[in-house]
């Protein structure tokens, strides 16, 4: 409104300066009034106000006014009886398995083709809260039956061992005894050798026995953390043998955040061969051998977020008792791990050395097929140094890869006696090719190792390594009996509740041996001799298994499953295609 206004008196406003000028024009023309100056100091700016608005309630007169009816309300209730009742909530229930039962005992039977034998038992006996007696018997046996072979190839091996155990509340030890006997042939005779002997005048049959009697100890909350010691006897039906003791201590000093480790050695081994080396073609006498070794190891561990570090030395002193010659050696003793990402990479590698002592023990244990005329001596391994990468790809599986080089000196390699038929030994035909001599040889290594393990589920496991070596050695003879490849695989598998099932298969490179014939005024290494190289093999091994019930499981084992005719050692040719049949019961004695 109030612009309709002002439109309304500036038009007249307008209107009237108009004829108001005009007016003027007509005086002007009669009359000129001369010039006038306006000076405009602000320009007009219109503002708008707020239109008046009444605050009052205007009446209205005449009206008819209606009143608001006041309305009540009531709400009739009816009472309605109900049963229902909610029901509580209630877990559900987890479906347990029946706990296993466990035995303190069990026993183990199987017979099979080569009338092989197989017989394990073994018990645990508390005999109070804190003391506990385990026994064990092990027995394998065979009637050989090689048609390769052209004398008897029958073997068994018989153990028992005794072990009491005491706990305390801060430490445990245990005393064992234990008695061993072997029977072994050597059947690895060629025809050549045997030529028109009967083969009931060989007498190939070597009988093994040992005695030991040992100890271990183990304490929480003392410097001395621990040690052990064994006492053995070992002998064969030739009159030969040897005595061995050897003592380990463990002290554990800590320092600040570290710890300081003494590792202290005490090894004695002494004995004699009644017979002199067949690399002599007369039977010069006995063959004494003595070593005592003591050695400490100290070292400082360091222990850090993802690091291990192990800084120590191992230092030995070695006297040769029939030769009364003695040496100091000092050898490296580091390690170090690293965790490069947590499980999945652990990066870890070393150098360390040692000052090994050989036994005739340990020869048997590895190559039953030795003379009783060996040479004992220690072997010397400078350094071994390695590095390697290790750690869980996947949650179910694992890898190991390693690459190592090592120094031995002395290192004990397996090598053919040479056939010497100048020697005629009163004990037992080992004198025909048919036996093994210790042959030592300086030898630096290279390998490399590759490693897979699989864990499919907590029922089935899986693995499979290999490993490849280079030798170079002192002699330039190649390495006596050390392959350049060997692999292995492995297979676990729980099939169900009742059957249960497992693989193996192993497989050895190809290795080399010598074959020589002894000559009368020749030394060894002028024998005419051949070298024999042994193929590579694989032996493929299995075994399945049925439980009846929680004592009683049924099973059957098979070995050599390709049937290969192949070699371990050469001249001795292996049995084929075997198998096993038996039973394992579990009981509480």
């Amino acid at each position: 409104m109030q612009k309709y206004i002002y439109t309304t008196i500036t038009l007249f406003l307008g209107l009237a300066q108009i004829a108001f000028a005009q007016d003027k024009d007509k005086d002007k023309e009669e009359k000129d009034l001369g010039t006038e100056t306006v000076t405009v100091v602000k320009a007009y700016k219109p503002t708008i106000a707020d239109a008046f608005k009444l605050k009052s309630t205007p009446v209205i007169n005449g009206a008819v006014e209606l009143k608001k009816k006041t309305i009540q309300y009531s709400i009739f209730s009816v009472p309605v009886a109900s049963t229902f009742t909610p029901a509580k909530g209630k877990a559900t229930a987890v479906k347990k398995r029946k706990p296993e039962e466990l035995f303190n005992s069990y026993a183990s039977i199987g017979l099979g083709n080569y009338s092989n034998a197989l017989v394990d038992f073994y018990t645990s006996r508390p005999i109070n809260r804190n003391e506990t007696l385990d026994i064990g018997l092990n027995h394998h046996s065979s009637r050989g039956d090689i048609e390769e072979a052209p004398v008897d190839n029958v073997f068994y091996d018989t153990k028992v061992k005794g072990i009491y155990t005491r706990r305390e509340r801060d430490l445990e030890w245990n005393a064992n005894v234990g008695l061993q006997h072997k029977l072994y042939s050597w059947y690895g005779v060629t025809e050549d050798a045997l030529g028109t002997t009967p083969e009931s005048l060989i007498d190939e049959k070597q009988h093994y026995f040992d005695a030991e009697l040992g100890g271990e100890l183990k304490m929480e909350d003392y410097l001395i953390k621990g040690g052990d010691v064994l006492l053995r006897r070992f002998w064969d039906a030739t009159e030969s043998g040897e005595n061995r003791a050897v003592i380990n201590a463990a002290v554990e000093v800590p320092i600040s955040n570290e710890l300081i480790n003494f590792n202290v050695k005490l090894d004695y081994l002494g004995g004699k061969f009644k017979n002199a080396s067949l690399n002599n073609t007369d039977n010069t006498g006995e063959i004494k051998f003595g070593q005592v070794q003591f050695g400490v190891n100290p070292s400082l561990v360091i222990l850090r977020d993802d690091l291990t570090l192990n800084l120590g030395a191992n230092v030995v002193y070695g006297l040769d008792t029939e030769a009364s010659d003695s040496n100091f050696y000092i050898y490296p003793a580091v390690t170090a791990s690293y965790r490069l990402s947590g499980e999945t990479a652990i990066a870890y590698g070393g150098i360390e050395g040692d000052l090994h002592q050989n036994s005739y023990h340990d020869f048997v244990d590895e190559n039953p097929f030795v003379s009783p005329t060996l040479t004992i001596l220690p072997t010397d391994s400078q350094y071994n140094a390695y590095a390697g990468l290790k750690g869980q790809l996947l949650t179910n599986l694992g890898y190991n890869v390693k690459a190592s080089y090592k120094a031995d000196n002395n290192r004990a390699l397996y090598k053919l006696n040479p056939e010497n038929t100048f020697r005629a030994d009163e004990d037992k035909d080992y004198h025909l090719g048919n036996t093994f001599d210790i042959f030592y040889d300086d030898i630096k290594t290279f390998s490399f190792f590759g490693e897979l393990n699989v864990d499919v589920n907590r029922n089935f496991a899986l693995g499979i390594n290999a490993e490849v070596f280079s030798y170079t050695t002192e002699t330039d003879n190649p390495a006596w009996n050390l392959p350049k490849v060997k692999g292995s695989l492995f297979m676990d598998y729980q099939i169900n509740e009742k059957w249960f099932m497992g693989a193996n298969l192993f497989f050895v490179g190809e290795r080399e041996d010598l074959s020589s014939v002894a000559a009368t005024a020749t030394q060894p290494q002028d024998f005419a001799s051949t070298v024999v190289t042994l193929d590579s093999y694989f032996d493929a091994n299995a075994h399945v298994g049925y439980r009846l019930d929680e004592k009683l499981s049924l099973f059957v084992k098979t070995a050599n499953i390709a049937n290969n005719n192949y070699q371990r050692w050469a001249n001795y040719p292996v049995q084929g295609f075997q198998v096993l049949a038996g039973a394992t019961y579990k009981f509480n004695w």
